[in-house]
């Protein structure tokens, strides 16, 4: 690849991922399919841009943690509720039909826009809701399943994060997707990238520009994530739900 050709990359994924960090998800709506496209494997493209997702989550980190501290408690159950389900995800993806699944994640993806845009109080201010046993209970089991796609399909699965911390824990969006960032993009993505690594192969030659945009493009997307109201961070998000959602539907 010459230097015209890293370029082209580095500026897809600064664009990339400047929308996911603004909208809480959905870098791989247009950062995988380039690199399937200048001519990876799919199971190489998804283990590379695992890899490059990482810096955007410590890029939206280093914007986030100038504003707001997070909740301890909040972080670790996150954590210690997605990582074994991101392990899992990273080992089963080999065996599961890969079109099949991204159908059905793309109808699951373009259903959370849909509920977003048919709730128009949902996520404009902090409610804190499901604290209780049952509901901590009910609220990890999910985080582990998303944790599971999140191993094994990338596109969109932050967003089902940033949703997920709306509707059940009652977080604003902007709340919601800082947690998101941080924790989907750098820990769980981070972890994915690991486990795929170690079972296939990374791209090494590309991730300079890709890290290098990811990690810019990151910054600047949580920047206006903050300096935006909600009801504009919902609105991106339920745009960048239905492209991510059709996208993995039509293919």
């Amino acid at each position: 690849m010459n230097g015209t050709e890293q370029f082209i990359l580095f500026l897809v994924s600064v664009v990339a991922n400047l929308f996911s960090a603004f909208s809480g998800g959905g870098a791989g709506l247009i950062q995988l399919p380039v690199l399937i496209f200048l001519g990876l494997p799919f199971a190489i493209a998804l283990a590379t841009h695992k890899v490059a997702s990482v810096a955007l989550g410590i890029g939206a980190t280093i914007r986030h943690l100038r504003e707001q501290s997070l909740e301890r408690r909040l972080v670790i159950y996150i954590m210690a509720s997605g990582l074994p389900g991101v392990v899992l995800g990273a080992n089963i993806i080999l065996f599961v039909p890969e079109r099949v699944a991204e159908i059905a994640l793309g109808v699951l993806t373009a259903g959370l826009g849909v509920y977003s845009w048919l709730n128009p109080a949902l996520g404009q201010t902090m409610q804190s809701a499901n604290h209780s046993r049952r509901g901590i209970l009910i609220g990890g089991l999910v985080l582990f399943v998303i944790g599971a796609l999140n191993g094994s399909l990338t596109s969109g699965t932050g967003l089902f994060v940033t949703l997920w911390l709306v509707r059940w824990f009652g977080l604003d969006y902007r709340r919601a997707i800082a947690y998101t960032l941080i924790l989907v993009g750098v820990f769980w993505n981070g972890t994915g990238a690991l486990t795929l690594g170690i079972l296939g192969e990374i791209y090494w030659i590309w991730l300079p520009a890709l890290l290098l945009g990811s990690l810019i493009g990151g910054y600047l997307g949580a920047h206006l994530a903050i300096k935006s109201g909600n009801r504009w961070i919902k609105r991106a998000f339920e745009v960048v739900t239905l492209l991510v959602g059709m996208k993995l539907i039509v293919g």
